[in-house]
């Protein structure tokens, strides 16, 4: 990255947060790369490619995700499943440094404050170059990883993914006493308890959507009226929840309501996976491969 200076790493950083400044719930990674040439003349050396790449992924997009190391060790940025957020911190910093090269120049100060402060054991042998190249390609593939997941339980038959929610249930120890055959489900999918006879309250109620439009507050107060004071309801959709939806369930004082999203759902899956029966295994099969997580 020699070729970069740090007044280009602040110019490509502060674009960065120009993009997800109004976007509170984060942006896919790509999506803000495939942008990133809309707010900037990019130079012959940023539009080639790496000998190591492939000749259509150009070099700006690798300089740009090195730089959000930096910026992400400074505390002013996130990453989770290929989303990228902005940081209370990283706020504050875009407004009080507004010229790029002081701005990229006070993150690598945070960097290096950090980098000073951890804990040192036997394999800080390993240098920071090293370390970067480690941790942008664990962030490559945890990306392709989350994208492969999100198509395949986007494209999964609905009676399919429903099943996997009660799979999911019974490996977290609920008892599921039925499961909505296909046809019309007056808008109740699941319903589980959490002893075996159904004896103990509350009885739960689960609506499933396997769809990537996110639920509408209309349909979340439609599941809501089916919903008795006792009962909790638990509302799965892989395509998320409107805003207003979010907060008519947070709001609610008589009925209890749980939203699960994709990624919610996919972190319970992964919790409990060893307690999934093998149909359910080889209904969403997982296989875990570990990186070196160097510094973290």
């Amino acid at each position: 990255m020699a070729e970069i200076t740090i007044k280009r790493n602040g110019e490509f950083s502060r674009i960065v947060f120009d993009l997800l400044w109004d976007e509170p719930d984060g942006l896919q990674a790509k999506v803000i790369l495939n942008r990133i040439p809309e707010f900037t003349e990019l130079s012959e050396y940023e539009k080639g490619s790496y000998p190591s790449d492939p000749p259509n992924k150009s070099r700006y997009e690798k300089i740009v995700r090195f730089a959000t190391l930096t910026l992400k060790k400074a505390g002013w940025f996130e990453k989770l499943k290929g989303c990228w957020y902005l940081t209370e911190e990283g706020r504050e910093a875009y407004k009080k440094y507004k010229d790029p090269e002081m701005f990229f120049r006070e993150a690598k100060r945070l960097y290096q404050e950090w980098e000073k402060n951890r804990p040192v054991d036997e394999l800080d042998a390993i240098d920071e170059e090293e370390v970067e190249k480690i941790s942008f390609s664990i962030e490559e593939a945890e990306e392709n990883s989350w994208e492969q997941i999100q198509e395949f339980l986007y494209k999964m038959n609905p009676y399919d993914f429903q099943d996997l929610v009660a799979d999911l249930f019974l490996a977290m120890g609920y008892h599921v006493s039925w499961v909505s055959p296909p046809g019309k489900d007056q808008g109740i999918d699941i319903i589980a308890y959490t002893d075996p006879l159904g004896a103990k309250p509350p009885r739960i109620k689960v609506q499933v959507k396997r769809r990537e439009q996110s639920v509408s507050v209309s349909d979340l107060r439609s599941f809501l009226a089916v919903l008795g004071s006792d009962e909790l309801g638990v509302f799965v959709s892989s395509g998320g929840f409107s805003k207003d939806a979010e907060i008519e369930s947070r709001t609610q004082e008589r009925r209890k309501i749980t939203l699960l999203d994709l990624e919610a759902l996919f972190d319970l899956w992964l919790k409990h996976y060893d307690k999934l029966t093998q149909e359910a295994k080889q209904r969403f099969p997982l296989k875990p491969i570990y990186f070196l997580a160097q510094n973290e």
